[in-house]
């Protein structure tokens, strides 16, 4: 099968470079004139989905805001990911998992495995039980054709704590999760199918991302404070690898599917004139 980051790699290339959450929460339902239950999650989905799945390179559904509503939440969950792969999107759900053992494979088969209703194209994961603890969801990406990016440097600032905190070899916990998936990524191209989540509101990191070899997500942009032209600050000389990614931002703009199709035009725009400046 086809690796993920091949398959990303050409998104990005003809599609552009974009990743656009949907994150339904009670707020912006609201602002979309919507109730706060499973019919107006339903309807969001629907808008979000037809206004952008057939133009932009990946959707990120957040898990959290389908499973508060139980069962039938995680039923839209599904049928938003059928749709969105038979509009040709790439799907990134933002679950967050990370686990030991039998557990994180159980999470592993839940998204990457092609037979489960759930299945995507890549999950995101926490490396805070140690990344080595998340290798049944690489092994498990790497056979079908999956990816996982994981948590590196958030933009919470809470993070950074625990981020930042130095190992006995004085590297950062950061860079050390930096490190070990460069090596997850060694030989492959055009792109690595295992990648890094990066904050686009950190600012200078100090820390290396020259070697990863594989996509770096960017939230944070638009409402929660960053720029496009954060990118070059904070991701210098790999900013070829980024996959800025959007949520509130073009979301906003809605339920207009024409108007969320002009938001996410816009945003699109505006990374592309960072990125091709590198």
């Amino acid at each position: 099968m086809e690796s993920f980051g091949t398959r990303l790699h050409r998104a990005m290339s003809e599609r552009g470079p974009l990743c656009v959450g949907i994150d339904p929460h009670p707020g912006l339902l609201a602002r979309w004139g919507l109730t706060d239950d499973v019919q107006g999650l339903d309807r969001f989905t629907r808008i979000v989905v037809d206004a952008l799945g057939d133009r932009v390179a990946v959707v990120k559904p957040q898990s959290a805001f389908f499973e508060r509503f139980g069962s039938r939440g995680v039923a839209i969950l599904e049928s938003t990911i059928r749709q969105l792969r038979d509009a040709g999107s790439l799907v990134l759900l933002d679950v967050k998992r990370g686990d030991i053992g039998s557990t994180v494979s159980a999470y592993a088969s839940a998204y990457l495995d092609p037979s489960s209703p759930l299945y995507v194209d890549a999950v995101t994961a926490s490396p805070y039980l140690g990344v080595g603890s998340l290798a049944p969801m690489f092994e498990l990406a790497a056979e079908h054709g999956g990816g996982v990016f994981v948590l590196a440097l958030t933009s919470n600032p809470e993070g950074a704590v625990v981020q930042r905190a130095r190992a006995a070899d004085g590297r950062t916990v950061a860079q050390t999760v930096i490190d070990e998936i460069s090596q997850l990524n060694r030989g492959a191209d055009p792109l690595g199918s295992f990648g890094l989540v990066v904050g686009a509101t950190i600012g200078e990191t100090g820390h290396d991302l020259s070697g990863v070899g594989g996509p770096l997500l960017a939230p944070g942009l638009g409402a929660q404070g960053a720029g496009a032209a954060d990118l070059r600050i904070v991701f210098g000389s790999s900013l070829a690898a980024v996959l800025p990614s959007y949520s509130r931002e073009v979301l906003s703009a809605g339920p207009d599917a024409a108007a969320l199709r002009a938001a996410a035009d816009r945003v699109l725009a505006e990374c592309r004139g960072v990125l091709a400046a590198r």
